[in-house]
């Protein structure tokens, strides 16, 4: 079988039979993979705990009918160790794999899946040394990977009359904030603070996120924007929604 080699993270897994697993992977080069590991379930396996998800590692493949299969497997950073002691950061490192899952198709454009492996592995990598709160490195994670989709909200001015006051209210399908005179009914409440945040989220500047708590109006626009464009709810944000 022809093989091939590239660098990974695994986003989660699945048993299969007695020993083998399913394992999904995003790529640097390849996109989306879901690729066997055969024997890795079992307690001698030679992969070990590396295809484990939040787990990066250099990956060596052999292309088959159905599914690849994982021939070697090189660790290049273990996330997983430090993120799964910890709840908050599992249950955002849990958010971005699924959101990195539904984003990456396994036929994505080489530059498009390499964007969207370093828009991963950075805000793994943040998650891992506590380098931000949770909460803002996972809500910068799903604005920054949107935008890279080519969805990214209008923030500055109403996406009706353009006005840049009384912007008061937040709508997915309309493409952004809103006035209050021409919100629609699929919209939600936002106020200045959460568009502030969500622009500081986009752009990654931490300085006007480190020290503060992401407001819950911030948290409902962001899964509003999420789950408009990824048309289906998201399991991993509805649990955080409990905790906000």
């Amino acid at each position: 079988m022809p093989l091939y080699n590239d660098e990974a993270v695994v986003l989660k897994t699945f048993p299969l039979g007695e020993a083998d697993r399913i394992v999904v992977m995003l790529t640097k080069k390849h996109g989306k993979i879901r690729a066997v590991a055969k024997g890795v379930r079992k307690i001698k396996s030679r992969f070990g705990a590396r295809l484990e998800p939040f787990m990066r590692v250099n990956a060596l493949f052999a292309t088959g009918r159905t599914f690849d299969v994982v021939s070697q497997a090189v660790l290049v950073s273990a996330y997983a160790e430090s993120i799964c002691a910890d709840y908050d950061l599992y249950s955002r490192a849990s958010m971005i794999a699924e959101i990195a899952d539904d984003l990456v198709s396994s036929s994505a454009q080489y530059q498009d899946s390499c964007m969207q492996y370093n828009l991963l592995v950075a805000a793994l990598s943040a998650l891992s040394r506590g380098l931000h709160s949770a909460d803002s490195i996972g809500f910068s994670y799903v604005l920054r990977a949107l935008k890279l989709a080519g969805w990214s909200p209008m923030l500055n001015e109403c996406v009706v009359c353009a006005t840049k006051d009384d912007l008061s209210y937040f709508s997915s399908c309309s493409g952004g904030v809103m006035c209050s005179k021409d919100h629609d009914l699929q919209s939600i409440k936002c106020n200045g603070l959460a568009r502030f945040q969500m622009i500081s989220l986009i752009n990654g500047d931490w300085k006007n996120i480190d020290g503060t708590d992401i407001d819950y109006l911030t948290y409902r626009c962001v899964e509003q924007w999420c789950e408009y464009y990824l048309e289906r709810p998201i399991k991993s944000m509805h649990l955080l929604e409990n905790n906000m």
